[in-house]
């Protein structure tokens, strides 16, 4: 929303991308976004799209995918002027299904701390690669935790505060994903599309994505086609005996309306199972907004007790000293 308390309009939402999220970390993306804000070209694009396909990683990804490099302003003028069908055509088919690996490691020491083994879901699990954080290696500025997968890529992140850093991961039983599209690992054309959606500039993090994509390759995971609400129950119920149940997502609920949220976090509490919710301070209703406004991620339990804050990439992770 708008200072006004109205909707925000395309200028401004472009402006705070510019400021608020590529700032310090895509140089590339920060120049564009702000450049787009004061395009009358490209503003006119977007207002013809859905309010909700009109946010700067869905346009900046879709048109890495048809010129296949990073746009800059002129590339993505002459795009939405000679090729604006095939541009809105690639965004209103596609969505900004981030599939960050890294976000497994803000997960991880929570994740340790349930008892085992675990049973997984992942509600918005994309491709499912967050789904595999017992594969991956972890190095916690020098505190390794070796995963199953020797293969699989070592996960950096920058601990803060008293961490309960695991030295293994959890045993994990069985996991599946939930998400209104998924995405296939072994189809070429979705990892390229998983491709598109990392920033230009952001170091390693293409290659990690690579390497992420190759170990799920190996042993898929399973994502299942459903709504948050709608096809968690049936999915929950073919989790196996014995295992703790968790659900658990990152950056998922900013997509879904507030009644939505109140629907998923009342079953998911009806479920019985442990939830995990890696998401913007704003999204859940029982959580203190004003104390941490401002921040990036928020590591909830259960809907009502932060355990972390996090960067969104997984880059550090900030402990808060509860639930323990």
């Amino acid at each position: 929303m708008a200072a006004s308390g109205l909707p925000a309009s395309t200028a401004e939402i472009y402006q705070r991308f510019s400021w608020q999220e590529a700032r310090g970390r895509s140089p590339a993306y920060e120049r564009l976004a702000a450049q787009v804000a004061g395009d009358a070209d490209v503003l006119r694009f977007l207002d013809g799209l859905p309010p909700e396909k009109r946010q700067p990683n869905l346009l900046f990804a879709a048109a890495r995918y048809l010129l296949g490099a990073p746009a800059d302003l002129a590339a993505l003028r002459a795009l939405a002027r000679a090729s604006g069908r095939e541009l809105a055509g690639v965004m209103l088919a596609r969505r900004t299904q981030t599939n960050e690996p890294a976000r497994c490691a803000l997960l991880l020491p929570a994740l340790a701390q349930l008892p085992g083994p675990l049973a997984l879901i992942e509600v918005g699990a994309s491709a499912g690669l967050t789904l595999l954080v017992d594969r991956y290696s972890y190095d916690y500025a020098g505190h390794r935790v070796a995963g199953l997968d020797p293969r699989a890529p070592t996960l950096r992140c920058v601990p803060e505060g008293p961490v309960p850093l695991p030295d293994r991961p959890p045993a994990i039983a069985w996991r599946a994903g939930l998400d209104i599209n998924p995405l296939d690992v072994r189809d070429d054309d979705d990892v390229r599309w998983l491709t598109c959606l990392v920033w230009p500039g952001e170091g390693d993090r293409e290659q990690r994505l690579a390497a992420a994509i190759a170990t799920a390759r190996r042993d898929p995971p399973r994502v299942h086609r459903g709504d948050l609400v709608d096809g968690l129950p049936a999915l929950a119920a073919r989790a196996p005996a014995g295992a703790t149940l968790v659900v658990y997502h990152s950056a998922v609920l900013a997509y879904v309306t507030p009644e939505r949220r109140r629907e998923f976090a009342a079953l998911v509490r009806g479920l019985g199972a442990a939830w995990l919710s890696n998401e913007g301070p704003r999204v859940l209703a029982d959580v203190p907004v004003a104390e941490f406004a401002g921040d990036p991620f928020l590591l909830v339990r259960d809907g009502r007790t932060p355990l972390a804050l996090g960067d969104g990439h997984g880059a550090w992770l900030r402990w808060l000293g509860t639930g323990a």
